[in-house]
């Protein structure tokens, strides 16, 4: 009896020992966090309403006093993988869903565009640019439809943004902290820094009002950069230097499926390009170079 109760004690305690060496089973489940899905600084109302709201629980991002969210950049609120998708006219139009390293889903809904074609999927990081706000499908209005999801597809109802937590019923302005640097940034980042290396130049400012970035790639010594404009539904395409000084052979090209490629190439300091090409409902080739190290892309982003 008395060796049957030592091999009791020294099985509990080796369940024990076990379970105190296991740390990572704790954690792997461990919940992602969210961020807002937008640019670094602005704030948006979350609305989280109630009465003929599918499905319950989601929340539309709107207006926020004078700032219009139309045509403002999605960004991932967490990590993960994205699949592209299109529901044409009806229910969520251009839809992303991202699955994140816990199981659960969130679903960004009526964009305008989209960074991939529908039925194409890509890793994220948290800040991954993935879309701009449109009115697409079955919206009346532009907003941003959000859902978050536990990881067996239902809702979760009162969703945490940023800290904050938007029950069913209220509406609360969230200001964001998404894509301010940290190193939330995607492998093919979106990232309009720009400059760097003393380059006065940003992506945007070279292709001028009204166009973000929406894509990205490196190059040795700088990035190609894809940025749209959602009002009049053109392409631009920059290749910045981010290193070095004086001038270099650089490119930069567009070409829209169908149509021609224009590519301008010279010797130039900072930045080449940039070339402007209407698409609407085109998926375009893009991309450029910088001495020897260049970048192409496939035909992509058919919004």
């Amino acid at each position: 009896m008395r060796k049957i109760a030592l091999s009791s004690t020294t099985l509990a305690l080796s369940v024990g020992i076990a379970a105190l060496l296991l740390p990572q089973a704790a954690s792997a489940g461990a919940l992602v966090t969210h961020k807002s899905p937008f640019n670094c600084g602005k704030t948006f109302n979350a609305n989280n309403w109630t009465g003929g709201h599918n499905p319950e629980g989601a929340i539309d991002w709107q207006n926020y006093g004078s700032d219009g969210i139309n045509g403002e950049t999605v960004r991932a609120t967490a990590a993960g993988t994205a699949t592209f998708k299109d529901a044409g006219s009806t229910s969520y139009g251009k839809w992303v869903e991202i699955r994140h390293s816990d199981g659960t889903r969130t679903r960004y809904a009526h964009l305008s565009s989209m960074v991939r074609s529908a039925g194409g999927t890509m890793t994220v990081s948290q800040g991954t640019v993935i879309g701009t706000v449109g009115s697409t499908g079955g919206s009346q209005a532009p907003h941003l439809h959000y859902e978050q999801q536990n990881a067996s597809g239902g809702m979760i109802k009162k969703p945490v943004v940023e800290g904050v937590a938007v029950s069913l019923g209220t509406k609360k302005a969230v200001k964001s902290t998404n894509g301010c640097g940290g190193g939330s940034t995607a492998s093919t980042s979106t990232s309009s820094s720009g400059g760097g290396g003393g380059n006065p130049y940003t992506p945007e400012k070279v292709c001028g009002s009204g166009f973000k970035v929406i894509d990205s790639a490196a190059v040795s010594g700088g990035r190609v950069y894809l940025l749209y404009n959602s009002a009049n539904r053109n392409n631009c395409v920059a290749t910045m230097k981010t290193s070095g000084s004086g001038s270099a052979t650089m490119s930069a090209f567009l070409e829209p499926k169908g149509s021609s490629r224009t590519t301008d190439k010279g010797s130039y300091q900072y930045y080449a390009g940039p070339i402007k090409k209407a698409a609407p409902s085109q998926c375009v080739k893009w991309g450029g170079s910088i001495g020897g190290s260049a970048y192409t892309s496939p035909f992509e982003h058919c919004g």
